[in-house]
């Protein structure tokens, strides 16, 4: 099994206030080194970091297709929301057709704080997310020669077209954002790769079982399906000061009632996870600092088995648990200083581990 190695500019990167210039520099670098893919996030604002550069996730990863010339490009991922379903299909092709075949589309039903400060409703974001994936696969087919229709509750085409055609075939890939039974559902329908985010190694394994059975009831083959997984990376040489540091914002990001379940974890009843989703932004803090509250329950035992913190060996044997779990393709977000040597570290030091394997 190939195992591919991929870095996100996500809030790891916001946080450190990064410009254009030193992201297409840090993705020259992987483009050098082996790594498979690169990934822009795909925010308006991250609020929390004002210093932080947010710029336009396609338009960037167009400036990084020109200065890249191997890597994968992939948005991790789109906000499917805050697009029109035409502009995302057109968008993926055009980036493809750039970069010569690099095109992947990571894409998620989207979240309340990237939304409602700008006036956007979020009602019925997952079937808005179905409609959105059934309007794009039928784009991703058009061409004036053959006009497609659909008629949904929220979109609709009429005789329309996309007069571009991919360079890679059938159409460039799609990774799903999903983590609940509706939206695992639509990943093993429509997706070629998976995009979970804060999860441990049991939770992925289940979640990659709901997939492969899904994708089984829609008579689908997952051969070349990508089990992606967007993990977390510290390289440090005091791992134990570091995980005491972190290990608080680590429970926050794995907080979600699947996980407590696999985990056999009692959810906090005076917190009211679905409100969270569906209502946090930034001008309702108060619903942050509940989540805070509730995720502080999970034990460190748990919480440090979906990061990888310290050496490049402690890094290692925390990917081996997600490649045991299903993993196949790592999308690694790097924390603590020093971000262009924690780039040349994993891509010196952990990629050729697993590249020399005879497995691999």
């Amino acid at each position: 099994m190939k195992i591919k190695f991929g870095f996100t500019q996500g809030l790891n990167v916001a946080r450190l206030g990064l410009d254009e210039t030193q992201i297409m520099t840090a993705c020259q670098m992987a483009d050098r080194m082996n790594y498979d893919s690169v990934w822009m996030m795909d925010h308006s604002n991250v609020p929390q970091w004002k210093n932080a550069v947010v710029n336009d996730a396609w338009l960037m990863l167009s400036a990084i297709g020109a200065v890249t010339q191997n890597v994968e490009l992939g948005t991790c991922v789109t906000d499917a929301i805050r697009r029109h379903p035409s502009t995302i299909a057109q968008s993926t092709i055009t980036l493809d057709r750039i970069t010569k075949g690099r095109s992947i589309l990571g894409i998620g039903a989207g979240e309340a704080q990237n939304v409602v400060d700008f006036g956007i409703e979020f009602e019925k974001p997952v079937t808005k997310f179905r409609e959105q994936l059934e309007v794009i696969e039928k784009l991703f087919g058009s061409d004036p020669d053959n006009r497609v229709s659909y008629d949904g509750t929220y979109y609709r085409l009429i005789n329309a077209c996309l007069q571009t055609k991919s360079i890679r075939k059938p159409r460039p890939p799609i990774y799903i954002a999903a983590g609940a039974p509706k939206t695992l559902d639509l990943c093993a329908r429509y997706g070629d790769g998976w995009i979970p985010i804060g999860y441990t190694p049991e939770l992925f394994k289940h979640h990659a079982s709901v997939i492969t059975q899904k994708a089984k009831e829609h008579d689908r083959n997952l051969d070349d399906f990508q089990f992606a997984n967007d993990v977390d990376i510290y390289f440090t040489e005091d791992g134990e000061e570091a995980w005491n540091k972190m290990k608080n914002a680590v429970k926050v990001s794995l907080y979600k009632p699947e996980l407590l379940k696999v985990h056999n974890l009692e959810q906090d009843s005076e917190f009211d996870f679905r409100r969270y989703f569906t209502e946090y932004a930034m001008n309702k803090p108060e619903l942050m600092q509940q989540m805070k509250r509730a995720a502080l329950k999970i034990p460190d035992s748990v919480a440090r088995s979906a990061i990888g913190v310290g050496r490049p060996d402690d890094v290692i044997e925390m990917l081996e648990r997600f490649i045991k779990a299903g993993t196949n393709h790592f999308i690694i977000r790097f924390w603590g200083e020093g971000y262009f040597k924690n780039i040349e570290t994993f891509g010196n030091k952990v990629i050729p581990y697993f590249k020399d394997r005879k497995d691999n």
